[in-house]
């Protein structure tokens, strides 16, 4: 068949450097990981930089007056600081991922600012993460959620129809992690602000992926997850605007988070510190600084720039394989394409191809809404790149695919 011949292995004027792969020891074994939508490989960097620091620098933060422990406080506030450098935001708070993170949010500015009866609009197609927390928030707050309809592409159809005169607050994800689908979030911000709306943007799909400049986009809340951006996991990051946050009472009480305690009352530190509550992940902000210089190192328009090439060769691709039927093709696609077998389910297919070495998704996704309301199934495959990625993973896939798709239909 002619498919053979298009997924040879070549070397194309696109293939990936290998410098930047040789920075990743998981590729010291013969694997083609196709998972950097669910969590992102670790560079020998970010390895280093938490075993440097828990074997030479470690002590707690916020608390020794001792040199160590002072060392330690500067290195993790310093992160703090290139966080909110890099996205060009506003205050910074570390949380235990972009799931706490809204959590946080969906808990602590639903207190704070909206009354029962208001609205919150989402996606019909949200990741569990954005979805179960304000499903929560409505039940204890007396909300309402609204859902704005998705084609059956993935893409935004009836957005500004579903604002009312009680929308307040909108939380949507930049980039989402079924369809693909690269959501208009400036303009969808730049509609909210004229009408007084909150927004929320979930960028765990887009943080690792895209130039994020938070001053343009405009949003009160930015939430993403460490392990997707090449850091460690266990450690996420809202971005969120100072004089919302300073208005918004703890999510979580206990150390750190305090201003004066005594028996009957307690007084709380202004943010950051009001939404750290404990000893923080020391060791795993250590790494993401790390993480953020790697990525900074190669520059995130060319991060983007090659992973959009490897995209449109893996939709190429996976297209050209009979009995494959990509499930979505929105209007602008991040780095992940979401498939079936025709005939043949998808974790069957997964663990036939991990026996050849080869690491996809499989399942729903953490986002059944979305396979119910757009891709039409239970159980879907997703392969998605990386700045690790080659054509040549992308080719064996090809094979792979084509092989298992003729013994399986």
């Amino acid at each position: 068949m002619r498919v053979l011949s298009v997924f040879s292995i070549v070397k194309l004027r696109l293939s990936v450097s290998e410098e930047i792969r040789s920075q990743f020891p998981i590729f010291e074994r013969d694997i083609v990981y196709l998972d950097t939508a669910a969590t992102a490989q670790k560079p020998k960097c970010v390895i280093e930089a938490i075993s440097h620091f828990y074997a030479h620098e470690y002590a707690t933060v916020h608390r020794g007056v001792y040199s160590l422990a002072q060392k330690a406080g500067a290195r993790y506030e310093g992160v703090r600081e290139q966080v909110r450098t890099f996205f060009s935001g506003d205050q910074v708070i570390f949380t235990r991922g972009a799931t706490d993170a809204i959590n946080l949010v969906a808990t602590s500015f639903c207190q704070a600012f909206l009354e029962p009866g208001d609205e919150i609009l989402l996606s019909a197609g949200e990741h569990h993460s954005n979805l179960v927390p304000w499903q929560m928030a409505a039940e204890r707050f007396g909300l309402v959620l609204k859902f704005a309809s998705l084609d059956a592409n993935g893409d935004l159809v009836d957005f500004k129809a579903c604002l009312t005169e009680k929308t307040r607050l909108v939380a949507l994800p930049h980039i989402s992690n079924t369809t693909g689908a690269i959501h208009p979030v400036e303009e969808i911000i730049a509609l909210c602000q004229k009408r007084g709306i909150y927004t929320l943007i979930d960028g765990a799909q887009s943080a690792a992926h895209l130039p994020i400049n938070l001053e343009k986009m405009g949003c009160d809340f930015f939430v993403a997850s460490v392990h997707k951006l090449y850091g460690p996991t266990g450690l996420g990051f809202l971005i969120g605007k100072k004089e919302l946050l300073e208005k918004m009472p703890p999510f979580a009480g206990g150390g750190d988070m305090i201003d004066e305690v005594d028996l009957d009352h307690s007084s709380y530190a202004l943010p950051p510190l009001r939404f750290e509550a404990g000893t923080p992940m020391i060791a795993q902000v250590i790494g993401f600084g790390a993480a953020l210089d790697f990525l900074q190192s190669i520059g995130m328009e060319k991060i983007a720039a090659r992973e959009s090439q490897l995209t449109d060769y893996l939709v190429e691709t996976l297209s050209k394989i009979e009995n494959i039927k990509i499930t979505t093709n929105p209007k602008r696609r991040g780095g992940l394409v979401t498939f079936v077998v025709e005939g043949a389910h998808s974790l069957d297919v997964a663990a036939l191809l991990d026996a050849r070495g080869i690491c996809v998704r499989s399942g729903h996704l953490c986002a059944q809404t979305a396979l119910d309301q757009v891709h039409n199934a239970s159980s879907v495959l997703r392969a998605s790149v990386g700045i690790y990625t080659s054509e040549a993973d992308i080719d064996r896939l090809g094979v792979a695919l084509h092989e298992i798709a003729l013994a399986l239909t």
